[in-house]
């Protein structure tokens, strides 16, 4: 096999977006149109479709997506099974914990994990991939600490459209908001 044959496909960001929150969509409208368990078996459905879809257009399967799809699974499963909310309402606690625990393990050991997961989209220095990578981790604990607060004292629709809503903003604002450490880090402005 050639190397052409084992690189990944490259996804339009337009269709990598639609994979990401397609079954986040399709968790709410069906949560709003029915009941969470309904919508937690469709979004288990369309979890399981959108890495399919991420696999077949690229060959690969991204570390994240994959993380959080397997305990999507596990933990709708639990809902389905035992037919109790609780299971899919701490799914994003246990994948914010289990994403912040990486990142800070990988600091412990001076192994910046983001590295390997951003695979190559930046060109960080040593410094900026730990800096960077204690900043996410310390973002996945507070999306932790935020999706307990929200699904102990909210209401089940409430916190269904949060998680769609805010958590996706506050991600995005989250992710903006590093465009200046990239810059100071950027190994070629390093080099420079």
């Amino acid at each position: 096999m050639n190397s052409a044959q084992r690189a990944p496909h490259s996804v339009h960001p337009v269709t990598k977006l639609a994979m990401e929150l397609g079954p986040l969509v399709v968790f709410f409208i069906a949560n709003a149109r029915s009941n969470l368990f309904t919508a937690t078996a469709l979004f288990m459905g369309a979890t399981v479709i959108s890495l399919a879809a991420s696999w077949f257009l690229t060959r690969r399967l991204p570390i994240m997506p994959l993380v959080s799809g397997v305990v999507v699974v596990v933990f709708g499963g639990l809902t389905l099974a035992l037919q109790d909310e609780l299971f899919i309402k701490l799914k994003p606690t246990i994948v914010n914990l289990l994403f912040a625990g990486a990142l800070f393990g990988g600091i412990g050991f001076g192994k910046p994990l983001l590295e390997v997961v951003f695979d190559q989209a930046f060109n960080l220095t040593h410094e900026g991939w730990m800096k960077l990578s204690l900043r996410w981790a310390w973002f996945f604990v507070f999306l932790a600490v935020v999706n307990e607060v929200v699904w102990r004292t909210q209401t089940t629709d409430f916190w269904v459209a949060f998680k769609v809503w805010g958590i996706m903003p506050l991600t995005m604002i989250f992710a903006m908001a590093q465009a200046p450490l990239l810059q100071r880090y950027s190994a070629g402005a390093a080099a420079e």
